[in-house]
């Protein structure tokens, strides 16, 4: 992990969520370092996951939502009426709770998003689909299997593929909601070990309920809560992880990460 701070990759300023009329998130302001970890902890239902999609617009997904508020990406206004979002989330990853992986090869899962860009060539994506197998330590176990279908690999394998899909498109942010929640503790241990490789050329957000997790790999900590008459999930304390466990600086953050509540 860093020694210090890097500059903000992605920031929001006073961001709120609705789903129609039920206000989801409330005036959510942060700043996101590139090449670190960043986690979003809190209760079930607070909007960990909500926060998560508002950066590469996932929400837009839902018919009701409405994001309103600054979100930006290297300074630019991701919500601007002009931008490409299919653009925005090849340059914002996602990595999801259960493994996903398409049904078809483990091959034409890592390629069929350089080929959505373009890529036609053989040997291009056969270059791709080994550099990005080879980032999540999946190459070794697989490259004489390239052509079986990918469910047929164990879910910690098949979650390491979703995350080398994810790469195969060269993203600059990778989210991780929950994506170690489903899986042994051996493939969590190796997909933390994964993510801290990967900050150091990407910048990692991951939505988690392990406070362990979050406390081993991040580099910074949001917590968030509901606000219990409205129940919308508000930012109640950001700062570096282990300041945040050692001192927290909010009661609510205290009683959280000790257990005492949620």
């Amino acid at each position: 992990m860093p020694e210090q701070i890097n500059p903000a990759k992605l920031k929001t300023i006073e961001v709120n969520l609705f789903y129609g009329a039920f206000h989801a998130l409330k005036d959510v302001t942060m700043e996101i370092p590139e090449r670190a970890i960043t986690a979003i902890i809190g209760p079930s239902g607070c909007g960990k996951s909500s926060l998560l999609r508002i950066f590469n617009r996932m929400n837009d997904l839902i018919p009701t939502a409405r994001v309103e508020g600054g979100v930006y990406l290297d300074g630019a206004p991701v919500y601007a009426p002009d931008v490409d979002v299919v653009a925005l989330r090849q340059k914002i990853g996602m990595v999801f709770q259960k493994p996903n992986p398409f049904p078809m090869s483990i091959f034409d899962n890592v390629a069929i998003g350089p080929r959505r860009q373009g890529v036609r060539q053989k040997a291009a994506l056969a270059e791709i689909a080994e550099r990005s197998l080879k980032a999540v330590a999946l190459w070794d176990e697989i490259k004489d299997k390239l052509k079986k279908p990918a469910q047929s690999l164990a879910p910690g394998q098949q979650q390491r593929l979703c995350i080398a899909r994810a790469l195969a498109i060269e993203p600059q942010v990778i989210l991780f909601d929950e994506s170690c929640s489903a899986l042994d503790p051996e493939s969590t241990m190796r997909i933390e070990d994964l993510m801290i490789d990967l900050a150091e050329r990407y910048t990692i957000l991951i939505v988690t309920h392990n406070m362990e997790q979050a406390l081993r790999i991040s580099d910074m900590s949001a917590f968030l809560m509901l606000e219990e008459q409205s129940r919308t999930g508000t930012l109640v304390e950001y700062s570096p992880t282990a300041d945040m466990f050692a001192n927290p600086q909010d009661k609510r953050t205290e009683d959280y990460i000790t257990g005492r509540y949620g």
